[in-house]
């Protein structure tokens, strides 16, 4: 099966357009994994998308290469799956609530470093492994890399809700923050789109043309009744790694 996925991972790295982003992905998640996995580190947290592939594809290098002796923290059921065929070391927070660093991608970073995740459904996890990690370092490519949200994101603001909830979720949202917040539908099911903790997505699309606190927002965000979690993370991110067209790494402090 990795195998398999190898081939197909580098038939895309040969194709066009997708081999300039797919390198860049690789060379930011390769910078990253050497500069903060070192010998004494001893939890990663896993992070989810596809830039993450790269990362625990050089992690599983090094560990093999070098000895590193390093216990994996999935944020999702893909990024245990990635942990378990790179045969590494496959932990939970029961057992290591102290995670030394934890590598993730994002979906967009503005020049605060504030980010939007759960473009694929994980953000409860993700901020849950994020919040338990002495570093927090994002990898992704330049087509992540923003000024101020919504200038390259366009799909909104992941914000999980409890499924009984979100019909008023939606309509108080709208209400108070504008914009709109659609319920994500499922891809090949019938349907809305369902988390790994069984609640629904609402995706809001604010106004981007408009200046947000997005400390306060996303604070006033978790105070309605039945919103587990947003895609906003603010102030949680240490570094941010940038693969460019031009094969260069841009770091974000």
């Amino acid at each position: 099966m990795r195998k398999q996925f190898l081939v197909h991972l580098k038939r895309l790295l040969h194709q066009g357009n997708n081999m300039s982003l797919n390198e860049a992905k690789r060379i930011a998640a390769y910078k990253a994994v050497d500069e903060w996995i070192k010998p004494h580190t001893k939890v990663v947290g896993i992070g989810s998308g596809s830039t993450v592939v790269f990362a625990v594809d050089r992690l599983a290098e090094r560990v093999k290469t070098e000895g590193l002796q390093v216990v994996c923290i999935p944020t999702s059921f893909q990024a245990r799956q990635l942990i378990v065929e790179n045969n590494l070391t496959l932990g939970d927070l029961d057992r290591f609530p102290h995670i030394d660093c934890a590598i993730d991608g994002a979906d967009e970073v503005d020049s605060d470093k504030v980010l939007i995740k759960g473009g694929g459904g994980c953000l409860l996890q993700e901020k849950i492994v994020a919040s338990c990690a002495e570093k927090f370092v994002i990898i992704a490519d330049y087509t992540k890399n923003s000024q101020k949200l919504g200038e390259q994101y366009k799909k909104g603001i992941p914000i999980e809700v409890v499924p009984l909830g979100y019909v008023p979720i939606k309509a108080k949202i709208e209400k108070v923050f504008g914009g709109e917040a659609k319920l994500r539908m499922a891809v090949s099911k019938a349907g809305p789109c369902v988390t790994d903790n069984g609640n629904f997505i609402l995706d809001w699309h604010f106004d981007s043309s408009k200046t947000f606190d997005w400390n306060k927002i996303n604070s006033e965000l978790l105070q309605i009744a039945g919103v587990v979690e947003t895609g906003l993370f603010v102030g949680m991110a240490t570094k941010a790694y940038f693969g460019m067209s031009d094969g260069s790494v841009k770091e974000q402090n």
